[in-house]
């Protein structure tokens, strides 16, 4: 009888303290917890800087323009970078009008690179009237800084070249588009990337590079992370990302209107 009514005692008691919020056990704190993952909480819990990267295949003459559907991929970029709030973008295969769109539409600042075509700017069509074709770096904050060059080799008439840009906040983001002659030894598609690494290598700031290397093979220069997205659902692995960011992740998003996946990589900033 003495045993019933203390353990009565204490069920009653227990009873009263959790629900005054006085007692809790590990179930009950972890489900508080919780938070879904499309919550803006947790949106402000990812890595504090984002890049977006895309080939938009915008020059009107490759194989891939009949799916780009102009002008809905441009609608289609516009639409990623606000859904993933990200800091900067990467485009390859731009046209300068449709970048300055862009930037326009999203409040983003940007620099252009002008890629020479058989000894002079290519002029975008299907429609015209859309700029010159290049390869572009958007971002958030403002840019500090920018330049580009053309790399030593080329193999046919398109000049590929380099673009970065520092950012308002010290951080360098850059892009190229890389020759299409495969990745062995000697070819212009290595000498490039050979390059490339020399370029990364020098920024001597946080840097984060994505582009279409055409290669699945890494120029990265040492001390330097390599993301790729060989998981893509389109031409996967030769898109690439490279960068001295702390704790990288990629998350890779299917396109309806270009021939490449787009990546968004997430980073922290090294303190």
């Amino acid at each position: 009888m003495i045993r019933f009514s203390l353990t009565h005692l204490r069920t009653l008691v227990i009873g009263g303290l959790m629900a005054a919020g006085l007692l809790s056990f590990p179930g009950a704190a972890l489900a508080s917890t919780v938070t879904p993952p499309d919550d803006p909480a947790s949106r402000g819990a990812r890595p504090p800087y984002s890049v977006l990267h895309m080939n938009v295949c915008l020059s009107g003459y490759a194989g891939c323009y009949p799916r780009t559907q102009y002008p809905k991929i441009v609608d289609e970029v516009v639409e990623r970078i606000q859904a993933n709030d990200v800091n900067a973008v990467t485009l390859n295969e731009a046209c300068s009008g449709d970048v300055a769109e862009i930037a326009e539409r999203t409040g983003y600042h940007y620099r252009f690179a002008t890629v020479v075509y058989n000894g002079a700017p290519l002029a975008c069509k299907s429609p015209g009237g859309r700029g010159e074709f290049g390869n572009a770096v958007l971002a958030k904050e403002a840019i500090r800084a920018a330049e580009d060059a053309p790399y030593s080799r080329f193999s046919g008439v398109e000049q590929r070249r380099w673009l970065c840009v520092t950012t308002a906040r010290g951080v360098d983001v850059c892009t190229s588009h890389l020759s299409t002659d495969g990745e062995a030894a000697g070819s212009t598609n290595s000498t490039q990337c050979a390059e490339l690494a020399q370029v990364l290598a020098a920024r001597g700031r946080p840097t984060v590079f994505a582009g279409d290397v055409n290669r699945r093979s890494s120029c990265a220069p040492q001390g330097h992370w390599t993301l790729t997205d060989a998981d893509a659902t389109q031409a996967p692995g030769i898109q690439h990302a490279y960068g001295n960011l702390t704790a990288p992740a990629l998350e890779l998003e299917q396109t309806t209107y270009t021939d490449h996946d787009a990546l968004v990589i997430r980073a922290g900033l090294p303190k």
